[in-house]
């Protein structure tokens, strides 16, 4: 399908042929609660049952007022009632405004007031938020709790609201037009205040659709998604969604023997972990010699993987199973490609030496370029801006999957797009650092925003941080720019591995500049500081916030 040429798309019509294909296999399967032996039993829907909830669903929305085009607030924790939700919101042609609750209060109130959501769908415990914190106050009139009641602040709940529609069977999917806004997504805010992406249906279509080719994913597989927007694209797929018990919030944080469990007892094929999961849960396995051999592929992404910890969740698995580290952002996914096999065998080597981290090459329908690295507005693309193999720049990327806008920030929307000569195409500036090489394909050096300037050159955080990460008692590093007497220096900050059997820092230190000194961008770094547990983000709790770390490396005592 020539999604370009496709106008009217609305991926819930995917769901819609994975029910008329395979009504009575399981959709989506939850963790309802505990069986008197504390084993975890589920609860599911077929895709049948699901198609038919969401078309249940939808009509009941319309009937209540919240009709195509309406903004909505959703804050619901991954399970039966929020897939179908979002279906739901999508075949009614309603706008979900989708926010990560990690992001803190504040960011919450500022990015719910910028969207002016008329309607708001939540869990109770989002509702009294919302009323303590006057979330969406003046706009927000039609409200919907799911799996709780309504206490004080009237609406319905999400059983009253479908008692409101007797049958849905006749219920048409909204024939969307393809640059229809579809859903409004907000950033993970590691790098500024979280933006809101704005979603058409086209690029919803392009992402489900390169997803599943570029990673050959078939119905009747079983996928365990870690991350909750796996879980919508699932019933997409004719894939399986297992929801898995854990705090969605909190990866690094997951109890590995569950998700063991929820892969042997469902003979999970496919899964997505953060970086952080994927560490946590392959130190366990190697740990316990633990083999998972019906995973024939794992999505590792939202940081850069470290090849350890890649190689360490690799023998859990079968020889012909991969672990990919896809590369993207909430405005463009997938971008490029790559798996272990490469990565262990050419890349990990070179990423070694600080030449950056292979992130593969462009998927199917994405076009990459790098051009030169600058903080100012590009308005217009041309191919002079291009940089020639080998040369760092800042990625662009160009795809139907590619977003157009930020929701009601402009400044923001000119930075991070440049026009094709006609206005109607764009690209999207990634704000991600990396260059070709001669094969074709990107490594990545960090953001740009984190790049530190100084009089003696320009430090890039990745090829950078990876000297240091070879350190055996190394967790993770993390480059920042302080200040001393007036003048910009590179300082590495360090997080112990807390399975480091080597206690004394001084020791460590001393071996890293050791390791330092023998590169040619690392060894004019002189400070290196150790921190306790980086602060990270609540959605893959693997980016950094450098920003902050830096803040707190300029309170140390540095000269």
């Amino acid at each position: 399908m020539n999604i370009a040429e496709e106008k009217l798309i609305n991926i819930a019509s995917l769901l819609e042929e994975s029910a008329e294909k395979y009504p009575y296999r399981p959709a989506i399967i939850f963790p309802e609660g505990k069986d008197r032996n504390g084993k975890v039993s589920y609860t599911h829907y077929t895709f049948e049952q699901l198609f038919k909830e969401t078309k249940l669903i939808a009509k009941a929305l319309e009937k209540y007022g919240i009709t195509k085009g309406t903004k909505t607030v959703l804050m619901v924790k991954p399970s039966l009632d929020f897939i179908a939700l979002v279906y739901a919101l999508l075949s009614a042609g309603i706008i979900p405004v989708i926010i990560d609750p990690g992001l803190g209060i504040k960011n919450l109130k500022t990015c719910i007031a910028e969207v002016e959501p008329t309607a708001f769908i939540g869990v109770t415990k989002a509702h009294v938020a919302r009323i303590i914190m006057g979330w969406g106050k003046g706009t927000i009139n039609k409200l919907i709790t799911v799996g709780g009641n309504k206490l004080f602040w009237g609406g319905l709940t999400l059983e009253e609201l479908k008692q409101t529609v007797s049958n849905a069977d006749d219920y048409k999917i909204m024939k969307t037009d393809g640059e229809d806004t579809a859903a409004i997504v907000f950033t993970s805010g590691s790098t500024g205040v979280p933006k809101g992406v704005v979603y058409t249906h086209k690029n919803f279509y392009a992402e489900v659709l390169t997803l599943r080719d570029t990673y050959g994913l078939k119905p009747g597989e079983v996928d365990l998604p870690t991350l909750p927007v796996f879980a919508l694209f699932d019933p997409a797929w004719g894939v399986t969604s297992v929801i898995p018990d854990m705090d969605f919030t909190k990866p690094a944080e997951v109890d590995p023997k569950k998700i063991i469990q929820a892969i042997e007892d469902f003979g999970v094929t496919h899964m997505f972990g953060s970086p952080a999961l994927v560490n946590r849960v392959g130190r366990y396995g190697e740990e316990n010699k633990i083999k998972l051999p019906s995973l024939k592929r794992v999505l590792s992404a939202g940081a850069p993987v470290p090849s350890k910890v890649l190689a360490r969740f690799k023998g859990m698995l079968l020889e012909d199973a991969e672990i990919y580290t896809p590369y993207g952002a909430t405005e463009c996914l997938p971008v490029t490609s790559i798996g272990t096999n490469e990565i262990l065998g050419e890349t990990k080597a070179l990423t070694d030496q600080g030449k950056g981290v292979c992130i593969g090459r462009a998927v199917q329908g994405v076009e990459i370029s790098v051009i030169k690295i600058s903080d100012d507005v590009v308005s217009q693309w041309n191919d002079d801006l291009k940089l020639k193999t080998g040369e760092v720049g800042e990625i662009v990327v160009k795809g139907d999957n590619v977003t157009k806008s930020y929701y009601n920030r402009k400044e923001s929307t000119d930075l991070a797009k440049i026009y094709e000569k006609d206005g109607k195409e764009l690209r999207h500036r990634m704000g991600d650092l990396g260059y070709f090489d001669e094969k074709g394909r990107i490594w990545f050096c960090g953001r740009k925003a984190h790049r530190v300037i100084t009089d003696n050159g320009v430090y890039f955080t990745i090829p950078c941080e990876a000297i240091y990460n070879t350190h055996q008692d190394v967790y993770r590093t993390a480059l920042v720019g302080v200040k001393i007497n007036g003048k910009m220096n590179p300082v590495i900050c360090i997080e112990v591995d807390q399975n480091s059997k080597t206690k004394n820092k001084d020791s460590i230190k001393k071996e890293l500049f050791e390791i330092s000194n023998k590169f040619e961008h690392t060894k004019s770094i002189k400070h290196i500081l150790f921190h306790d547990s980086f602060t990270v983000d609540i959605r893959h709790n693997s980016k950094i916030f450098r920003e902050k770390l830096a803040v707190w490396a300029e309170t140390q005592n540095l000269s």
